[in-house]
């Protein structure tokens, strides 16, 4: 038989192609949009920070404007790591048009986002306000949400002042032994070695520097709670000794703070677990769905943020959101009153009282007016037509994509479409068998003895549909006895004569 002729692929042959990344990029792709976006932007910042300028010696380093739109575009995509960017910018036509054939690496895209951080978070606030400036944007109803996000601090990271202190004495002997090293004999390292470890040691004793001044705050601020609490005035004495002297409280804990990152605290995650994370808060547009202002900070609930994110807001912007969206978990009551005296119409669930029979939306006693006006605007149809209810949660969770939205009302509609386990009916008497005494099976009805009645018990539902698992061996030995104790009229004739 003979062979087949086929084309086979010929990858070493050489080929001139008269193309160009302006040529492979089609006329409507979305890394265009964005390059002319961040044409428009005012990047004279970062151009001041360049150190290498026209007539002197350096090497030139990339374009901002360059790293600035693969930042962009890679949020677009949903891209967040600088290695996966740097990957795409080899791999993917749209980064690599954007590159221009600039040569980037996840170390230069990392350290540009670190260090120009509040240019880019003016660049954010620029941009919104110029979206306010042609409305296609409003802060007349801001939707506000946060989700905790997991910090890059391990749990075997957080020490208290005096394993810091160690630390810190550890890093200076390292810095100190590097640089008597290097000064006794240059060539056992390199210099390029020398200066990385002399670098590492260097920021491992910022970073414990760092931890020590957040451990010296954290006690302070737990010494003044301490104080205000030992201010309070002691409740009165009742009929069974309650203002008797009790024992002094116990001191508070010694703080822990992280060597890795100094700002992270312990936060319960969604999955129930501990771990370390950040708040991170963030108010949108529910009409245009745009980002307005991003908060983080290490506390570990949100009760208390929306005035300062309305402080945040009018800081940029020159105006305060007039009806904020807020979950229920936001609402304070002092905040409230505060935002309400600034003319901010809060927009919050009110808390279930524990009288039902107690309306929630009527004032209350001790409720000042902005509190009293919340409570009855809940109440009323400015609630509905606000679109708290429906609005809300869309924009603010759907940015996060993650416990609200869309997925969170899947999981509900699943967690109520469930069916409920119902209790198995109960069998009608039957006779059941039973050994005699030669080792024939009697039987006798379940309802004639007791004996071979279950007890009685008060299981739930789902407990009564599971039947215990019984050994051979043990069911034997149970129907012996059984048969044993039977009365002599249920054991029938005796077969012995």
């Amino acid at each position: 038989m003979q062979a087949p002729r086929l084309r086979k692929a010929e990858r070493r042959q050489v080929s001139l192609r008269p193309l160009s990344l302006e040529d492979l990029l089609p006329p409507d792709h979305r890394a265009r949009f964005v390059w002319s976006f961040a044409e428009r932007l005012d990047l004279s910042a970062l151009y001041r920070a360049v150190k290498a300028v026209e007539g002197h010696p350096g090497h030139p380093p990339a374009d901002p404007r360059i790293l600035l739109a693969l930042w962009l575009y890679a949020t677009v995509e949903g891209v967040g790591s600088a290695r996966e960017l740097d990957r795409l910018c080899r791999e993917h036509i749209g980064f690599e048009w954007l590159c221009g054939g600039v040569g980037v690496n996840h170390t230069t895209l990392a350290e540009f986002r670190v260090a120009h951080g509040a240019v880019l978070e003016r660049l954010l606030a620029d941009s919104f306000a110029a979206m306010l400036k042609t409305g296609h944007a409003s802060l007349a109803r801001v939707a506000q949400d946060g989700m905790r996000v997991r910090a890059a601090a391990g749990a075997a990271s957080f020490r208290r002042r005096a394993s810091l202190e160690r630390c810190r004495a550890e890093a200076t002997a390292e810095i100190a032994r590097l640089r008597a090293e290097l000064e006794a004999d240059p060539g056992t390292l390199s210099r390029r070695q020398a200066a990385a470890r002399l670098r590492a040691a260097a920021d491992r004793e910022r970073r414990v520097k760092a931890a020590l001044a957040v451990a010296a705050q954290l006690a302070a601020q737990r010494q003044a709670d301490r104080r205000l609490h030992d201010q309070d005035p002691p409740k009165p004495e009742g009929d069974e000794g309650e203002g008797a002297a009790k024992p002094p409280p116990e001191p508070p804990p010694e703080p822990r703070v992280s060597t890795t990152e100094a700002q992270a605290r312990v936060m319960k995650r969604p999955d129930g677990g501990f771990r370390p994370a950040f708040n991170l808060g963030f108010a949108t547009d529910p009409r245009s769905g745009m980002i307005a202002a991003v908060t983080l900070d290490s506390t570990g609930s949100d009760k208390g943020q929306p005035r300062p994110m309305s402080e945040r807001l009018a800081e940029p912007y020159g105006q305060r959101p007039g009806e904020p969206l807020v979950d229920g978990g936001f609402a304070k009551l002092a905040d409230i009153e505060a935002l309400a005296a600034a003319g901010v119409a809060v927009f919050a669930p009110v808390p279930k009282p524990r009288d039902a029979g107690r309306d929630p939306h009527a004032p209350r006693d001790g409720d000042g007016p902005g509190v009293a006006a919340w409570r009855q605007r809940m109440g009323s149809e400015a609630a509905g037509a606000s679109g708290w209810a429906a609005r809300r949660p869309a924009p603010a969770d759907g940015q996060r994509g993650g416990q609200g939205g869309l997925q969170g009302a899947r999981r509900h509609r699943r967690m109520r479409q469930r069916p409920v386990p119902q209790p198995r009916p109960a069998a009608p008497p039957r006779a059941w068998p039973r050994d005699g005494p030669d080792g024939r099976a009697l039987a006798c009805d379940r309802a004639q003895h007791d004996v071979h009645r279950p007890p009685p018990c008060h299981l739930t539902p789902c407990h009564l549909t599971q039947r215990p698992r019984v050994s051979r061996h043990a069911a034997h030995s149970a129907r012996s006895r059984t048969a044993a104790s039977l009365p002599d009229h249920a054991a029938g004739p005796d077969p012995t004569p």
